[in-house]
């Protein structure tokens, strides 16, 4: 049993060591590259705490659940709801920015909604805890998080914020929109032109911002996201892939004895897509705008869910807000 205690003890002494070395060479480099102060950084990582649960929440994460559940989280009464009442709240300011970044204002409310419950859940992880668990904490993706790490820092430095006080995410997205720090750099908007990129606490900056992303990563005005599909037989499965880009052409998908929910142009490349239900696939054809929502968050169930509160909003909207 002494053995066995001593061999665990010198394990957890082993990795500290190893953590510790990381979280200084991390320190070196941000003093050499980017020339911040060393004592200031190991003041700030001083009171850094590892987070135990942030490692328990990025093993298991909600896109790892069916169709069929990870439905019920976004698409109920209440999101919808409350969606409808922000649209209208922020009718105009979605209405400007929709005008000028040319993203439908269903899309932008949807992504708010999915995201933070339009605000009212932006996490209660502090962002440098969460990063740091991850970047020196967690292998898989250690250099990912090492990276935003980085910019945070930066991004702390840049909009003269305390990098102890920011709240977020279990891995470290911030705000409304839940941008990490990499993306608040890149796409962060003050819509309101008040001298400040405040995502956690202004509706317009946060829906510009949004609409800034999708435009940048390649959203097109008034093209379709996704349209449902029926077959009668299973021959569409030769058709799945597990690509988020529309790369079939329409004709390819009527090889496999697949109807339109409605009709796309000829010329419409899409890509097939299967989502798990209780009692067999759902079945949709996805477009170009379907693949950009996967870029806010590189998972089929995400995308979706985005598109069908987007539509749940739009229905609910009716008549216009606008009027």
């Amino acid at each position: 049993m002494f053995v066995r205690t001593a061999l665990i003890c010198s394990l957890f002494l082993t990795i500290s060591c190893a953590q510790q070395r990381e979280k200084s060479a991390f320190i070196d480099t941000m003093v050499a590259k980017h020339r911040f102060g060393e004592d200031e950084l190991a003041d700030v990582f001083g009171q850094v705490k590892i987070n135990d649960d942030v490692l328990k929440k990025i093993a298991a994460p909600a896109e790892a659940m069916p169709w069929h559940k990870y439905r019920k989280i976004f698409l109920t009464e209440a999101r919808i709801k409350e969606g409808a009442a922000f649209w209208r709240q922020h009718a105009e300011t979605l209405k400007q920015v929709s005008e000028q970044y040319g993203v439908a204002p269903e899309i932008i409310v949807a992504i708010l909604g999915v995201e933070t419950l339009y605000g009212r859940r932006p996490g209660s992880y502090r962002v440098i805890d969460a990063l740091s668990t991850l970047a020196f904490n967690y292998p898989p993706r250690s250099r990912y998080f090492t990276g935003e790490l980085e910019q945070f820092l930066l991004l702390c430095r840049e909009e003269k914020i305390n990098p102890l006080q920011p709240q977020g995410s279990y891995a470290g997205a911030m705000g409304m929109p839940q941008f990490m720090p990499s993306s608040f750099r890149s796409f962060a908007a003050d819509f309101d032109q008040d001298g400040n990129r405040d995502l956690w606490h202004d509706p317009k900056d946060a829906i510009a911002s949004v609409a800034n992303y999708f435009r940048a990563h390649g959203w097109v005005k008034n093209q379709p996201v996704a349209v449902q599909v029926f077959t009668k037989n299973g021959s569409y499965k030769a058709l799945l892939n597990n690509k988020f880009k529309a790369n079939l052409r329409i004709g390819e998908l009527e090889s496999g004895r697949v109807e339109f929910s409605r009709p796309l142009p000829l010329d419409s490349k899409v890509n097939f897509l299967a989502l798990e239900q209780e009692h067999g696939d759902e079945l949709w054809a996805v477009l170009d705008n379907f693949y950009v929502i996967t870029r806010y968050n590189h998972s089929s169930l995400y995308a979706m869910a985005v598109y069908q509160l987007s539509q749940a909003l739009l229905n609910y909207q009716l008549p216009s807000p606008y009027e």
